[in-house]
Formats: C-alpha cells, structure tokens, sequence
C-alpha cells in the first residue's frame, strides 16, 4: 500500500469509528403529496429562468425575487400576483466581450442575480453576474415600482463571475460579507468584506484551498456578553483537506469564523482578517467510507434564549455517487465557539522534505489569543483593536487558521438520515404545540423539487410529509418561510412557489389528523375539521409526541357507495390509504380478503375480475397504522357490490357484454367491410390468373405438383403416424384479457 495512502486510512479510521450501525435511516414520510395545481401558488415569466435569490421584504409586503436578467416584486401573500418588476440585462458589447472570452452566449453571458439584500435606509442592494463582469447596484421600491438606480458599482469579490459558482453573501450593518472569487477563472477565493473597511483572507491554501461556499450567518455575540465580546461572522463552506495526507484530493466540511470588528493588522495582515479560523464538521451517516459534504446551513435561535443556546442545522449529501443518502447534522453555537477559543491548534510540519504533515500543535501559545475578538482582557492590555495586537500573535494566526478539534453534532450522529433525493436546502420555524411545548420543524428543499416537513420528537425523527411543488422534478435552489404570512417560499430555475407552513386540511378524519403528528394541526370536534392551532379558539385534539388516536371520538359510520358489475365483468374499487406507514386491508361483508387472480390488491384500489355471484357483498377499505401508542385501524371507503342481470335495471355505470347491431356507425362499418372483402377477391383473382400462385392454378385443373407426389409418396412409404397440427382460436379469453390490463401500473395521489 502506498504510505500516502496508509496515511489517509488512518486518518479516516477514527471518523469511521463513530458510525453506528444501528442508525435509522428515516427515509418515509407518513404523507406524500402528489403535484397539483392547488398545491401552491407558483409564478413565473415567459423567457425568464433561475429564481435562486429570494429576499423577503415584510415590511413592505414583498417578497423580491432575483432571477435572470430580471427582478421582481411579488405579493408576499400570493405569489402569483407581480407587483413590479426591473429588467438588468447585458448590453451587445458585453455580451460580445464574453463570447470572446470563451463563454457560452446564450447561458453564461447573462445577468444573473446573485445578491440581494436590504440596506438600513430601506433601499436594497443588489449585484449581478453581468457577462462574467460582476456589478452591484442600488434599488428603491416607491409607488409600486421597482427602479434601479444610477449608482453603480464594481462587483469584484462581492458577487461571482460565474453563474454556476457557489457563493455566500450576508449584510449586516450596511457592511456586505461575500464568499466568492475575486478573479474571472475563480482561482482566487476570498471572504470580503466591505465597502467601507475593505478586509479579505490570504490567498493561501492553508486558509482556503478550492472551497465551495455554503452560507452565512450573523451572531450578535457582543449582546450581554460579560467579557465584552464581539459579534462574530460564521462561514460554512467545503474544501480539499490539506491536513489529509492522502493519494488523492478528500473534500472536507468546515465552518470558519470572523469578528465583526476586525479591521487587519498594522504591519502583519494589513487588511486581511486577523481573526480567521475555521473547523472541520464531522457528520457521520451510516456506512460512509468518505466525509460527507455540507450543503446548505440555517441559524436557528430561539429569541427569548441567550446566543450561545443557538443551534445550527446544516444538511450534507455524499461527495461520491455510491450512496443515495442525505444526513441533517444539528450543531450547537456553542460548541462551535469552544473550539475556536480553548481549542488546540493545527500546525504544518515538513516530513522528510516530502510533503507537508498538519499536526496539533503542542508549543506555547501566544498571547492575546491568535483569532480572539477584541475583549475586555485585550483592552485591560492596551489593545482596543486589531491593529494593535503584536506581530507573534498575527503571524501564529497567518500560518495556522486551521483548528485541531473535529466539531461534531448534536448527539454524535445525524438527526436524519434519509435515502433517495438528494437534499438542497433547509430552512427551521418554531412552532408551538396543544401540549404548550416548542417544537422546531424542519422545511427541507431537494433536487427533485420536493419539500420535507420533519420534526424531531424526543430523539425520534418524523417525516410529515413531502410535497411535491413543481410540474417537473428539478432542484430547489432557495427556501424562506415568513412568520408574517405563515407561509413558505421556494426558487427553482424554472419559478417561485408558496406553500403554508400548516397543511391540515389534507386530514379528513380525526384519526388521520392525529396520527400526522403535525404540531401545526389538531382536531376540531365542533367543526370536525382538521385545524390549525394558530386559527382556532378551541382546544383541539392533537398528540406529536405519541401520536395517540384513541384521543378522538368515535368515526361516524360510512354510507357505502352502490356499484354493480356482470357476471364475468371487471370492476375496480378506489381506496386510497392516507398514510404510507399504514396496511391496507380489504374486507367483504366483514370477512378479511387475500390477494387473488380474481382479486388484485392495486396501489389505489382493489380489481375484480372475471366476476361471479360470490363478489356481491359489503366491501370494506381498513387503514391499519401503528403508532407509539397502538394500532389504530380506521375506514377509508366502503362498497355495496351487486351482480347486475339483463333487464333489471341495475348496471348502469358499467358496461354491457353485447355488441351494438344498430345505428349509423355500424351500418357505415358493414359497409366498409363488404367493399374491402370484394376488393380483396378481386385483387386474389388476378394474382391466380397471372401465374403469382402456380401452386392453386394446378390445383384449379385437377394436377398435383411433383412436390406433392413426392411428399405423398414419402408419407405412405412411413408406417409412423404424423402429428396433426394444434389449431388455437386467435382471440384471447376474458381472464387473459384483464389480466394483461393489469400489467398496467396505475399510480395515485398518496
């Protein structure tokens, strides 16, 4: 083995160690959401594609959408209705100058919308790919109309060149922090800071070694802070792992972290950060040989609870194509702080003057801290900011960013572990439930165009549901929710869509509305309707944590509905189960039914064929689910089948075993046939008169051709008996008939 190799192996071992193999992947949710029209509000343009910036203006009512070429202004509690809109297209010569660079025309030389953020006088900011020649601007919404202003800016290291390129942007005090590439081939990554104390990283590996950049987030860790701290900046973001002394490139996933008054350092680090330093998370799913990559992060604090209780859900996706799994790893603030301010370091050593080995460091550690804000200890000591901390602390900082300690999540494991499409974004709302208890519920966007509702009860991972948003399945590449509204918000390249938080009227029955386990949701008796807790004065039946349906009153009985079919006819019967961790069970009059070849048990129903006197009776449709509590069987649908007989009237909604033998069509139809017979005669006459079958003239005269004697003569001369040939009808029985109509796969809305 090759010791490189050996190395990685190594390397790799202790993060292998932590998988347990007893993990849940957690892949059902109890509801699927086919697409429909109703579904969602959805909005769109003719022409216009990759709505992937979204910024949500409550205060106006707005939700502001960057796309191509274009932005909008759209009605925050219906998207479908546009309100404004400003086109920000190239001009030839940009388009032109693009080309001649080497790019596509028709995709990479556009204006792709890329930054969006609101200012402190209510104006927004907003910046764009613009031909690979990146460019900021101002925009204003007055009297219901967007309008770009005259104040354009250089886009360099605040938005990427390239439209495909990962990036991450957040503005805080008017200050816009970008990850991105500072260069039109994207070999220089930086995260910048500015306008007005324009601070970057190093263009070093050690710092940033071809990263793809996540998210932001913005902790205000100076509020009430005891020892006079700062408030920090949070990067998470992937790279090639430089501590790794493997063969080949091994993506890592880390989170790095700023102070927000960092101004660089006087002689050392002049305007760089001179408190960058950055962590690898670990999110161990089940049966990974390679760490998982980090895709998407979202910065949960509960408002009533101090900073260092706020947690930050990040979903991570394989970095090979071996595995269909995605992983949500939970990790708290802070103990991401922790590591950055009692962790050890890592250091780079030379090893044979082969290559470079990041070690812990082990020496004495400079003071104030390498990294450190700017606190109450450093003003004690004459340092009041970054460009007074000594040169032994900036240079330490310079050459090791990277810290020893591997941040793991909340638990030590993911908190879901889910096989199938891949996730892409996720978004966190609190919300509280009839037993008065807060419950964070996660939104979870994937590459399918699919949104996953789960909560987390107890260490128990529930899936709600997954709703299908768009026509055609494709990536969701943003995902908001208002707490305004209610409602939630996703980008695609192809529209906008919105959905609500609170889907409870999908529940028709208060066991399947209890059972759902959705905090959002509970049950009605005066209204016997599924209702939202938000939208009701009544207390309602609801039960997240067990899902305890014996809570609910008893169902009232169903009216069946009447269907006849004849005797060797065929007849389905829907029954669709409101739960995909239900049984379903057939019943006819009370007595449990076995899947058959006359009885096929379908995905939405149940088919009979070929029918006999024995199908008529009371046929019921059970729902068995278990949930932490009990079994629970509940009725979905119910059948009065009757065998139907000529003249009785009954049978109207099936149809009759004889054919039609009046009527314009079938006398066109006898019609056609008799000219295509006397037309095939005609046609078989003269290919016989002209020698085209020898064979039937010489038969026509009475002779035999010779090889007729011959084969005459050889049959006689053979005492053995020949087969006679089988003679088979060419029309198929009606058992083969339905059961070849069978093969079909009938899907329905779950």
């Amino acid at each position: 083995m090759h010791p490189l190799l050996s190395l990685c192996v190594i390397w790799l071992m202790p993060m292998a160690l932590t998988l347990e193999e007893d993990s849940p992947v957690d892949s059902l949710p109890r509801r699927t959401v086919l697409y429909h029209r109703d579904n969602a509000y959805f909005f769109q343009e003719e022409g216009v594609f990759n709505y992937s910036t979204m910024l949500l203006r409550e205060d106006l009512g707005l939700l502001v959408i960057g796309a191509r070429e274009a932005v909008y202004a759209l009605d925050l509690h219906d998207v479908s209705q546009k309100l404004a809109s400003v086109k920000w297209e190239v001009t030839q010569t940009q388009r032109d100058d693009c080309k001649n660079k080497g790019k596509n025309p028709e995709t990479d030389c556009k204006n792709y919308i890329r930054i969006l953020h609101e200012m402190e006088d209510n104006r927004m900011y907003v910046c764009g790919t613009n031909a690979f020649d990146p460019e900021c601007n101002f925009m204003s919404y007055t009297d219901g109309k967007l309008t770009l202003e005259n104040e354009a800016e250089d886009g360099k290291g605040k938005c990427p060149f390239d439209p495909y390129q990962k990036y991450a942007s957040l503005m805080v005090d008017d200050n816009l922090y970008s990850a991105t590439s500072m260069n039109f081939l994207g070999s220089e990554p930086a995260l910048i800071r500015s306008p007005e104390v324009s601070i970057r990283t190093e263009f070093k590996t050690s710092w940033l070694n071809e990263p793809h950049f996540v998210s932001m987030a913005h902790l205000p860790e100076s509020v009430n802070s005891a020892t006079g701290d700062d408030d920090k900046i949070y990067l998470f973001f992937s790279e090639t792992a430089v501590e790794c002394d493997c063969y080949n490139k091994l993506v890592v996933s880390r989170v790095a972290r700023v102070c927000k008054g960092d101004l660089g350092g006087e002689r050392t680090l002049q305007k760089k950060w001179t408190s960058f330093l950055k962590a690898r998370l670990e999110c161990p799913v089940l049966e990974s040989q390679l760490p998982y990559i980090i895709q998407d992060a979202y910065r949960w604090c509960n408002p009533e609870q101090p900073w260092s209780d706020c947690l930050f859900y990040t979903i991570f996706t394989p970095q090979s194509d071996t595995s269909d799994l995605s992983a949500v790893c939970v990790y708290s603030v802070e103990t991401v702080s922790k590591a950055y301010s009692e962790g050890k370091y890592k250091t780079p050593v030379t090893v044979e003057t082969s290559f470079v080995k990041w070690v812990m460091y082990s020496g004495e550690i400079p003071l104030p801290r390498p990294g450190a804000c700017i606190d109450n200890a450093a003003r004690k000591a004459g340092i009041n900011q970054t460009l007074d901390l000594p040169d032994q602390t900036l240079q330490f900082v310079k050459n090791r960013p990277l810290m020893d300690q591997v941040i793991q999540p909340v638990g030590g494991k993911p908190s879901l572990v889910r096989k199938g499409a891949m996730f892409t974004r996720i978004v966190v709302n609190q919300v509280q439930a009839a037993d008065d208890k807060m419950y964070q519920v996660m939104f979870i966007g994937t590459e399918n165009g699919t949104i996953v509702k789960a909560v987390n009860y107890d260490g128990e991972m529930f899936i709600i549901e997954e709703v299908h948003v768009f026509k055609s399945p494709q990536p969701i590449k943003i995902l908001r929710f208002s707490n305004v509204t209610d409602q939630l918000y996703a980008g695609s390249d192809s529209g906008v869509v919105q959905v609500p938080l609170a889907t409870c009227e999908r529940s028709s029955t208060c066991m399947d509305c209890v059972l759902t386990r959705d905090p959002y949701c509970g049950w009605d008796k005066g209204t016997d309707k599924c209702l939202a807790l938000s939208k009701s004065q009544n207390k309602l039946i609801q039960s997240v944590q067990d899902g305890d349906a014996s809570l609910c009153p008893k169902a009232a009985p169903f009216t069946p509905v009447n269907h006849s079919i004849w005797i060797g006819g065929n007849l389905k019967l829907h029954c669709t189960n409101p739960s995909n961790r239900a049984a379903t069970i057939w019943e006819q009059d009370r007595q449990t039914l076995s899947p058959s070849l006359r009885h096929q048990f379908l995905k939405d129903g149940l088919l009979i064929l070929n029918a006999s006197d024995s199908d008529a009776g009371l046929y019921c449709c059970l729902s068995v689910e278990r949930s932490k509590t009990d079994k629970y069987t509940s009725t979905v649908a119910e059948y009065q089948v009757t065998i139907a007989s000529p003249g009785n009237g009954k049978g109207d909604d099936i149809l009759h075993p004889y054919a039609r033998r009046d009527g314009p069509s079938v006398a066109g139809l006898h019609a056609t046939i008799a000219i295509l017979t006397i037309a095939l005669c005609a046609l078989l006459a003269w290919n016989i008169y002209n020698g085209h079958f020898p064979c039937l003239r010489r038969l026509q005269c009475g002779q035999q051709s010779p090889e007729v004697h011959e084969e005459m003569a050889i049959d006689s001369s053979s005492n053995k008996q020949q087969p006679r040939a089988e003679i088979k009808p060419l029309v198929s029985d009606t058992n083969s008939r339905s059961s070849s109509n069978n093969n079909h796969n009938i899907e329905g809305a779950t």
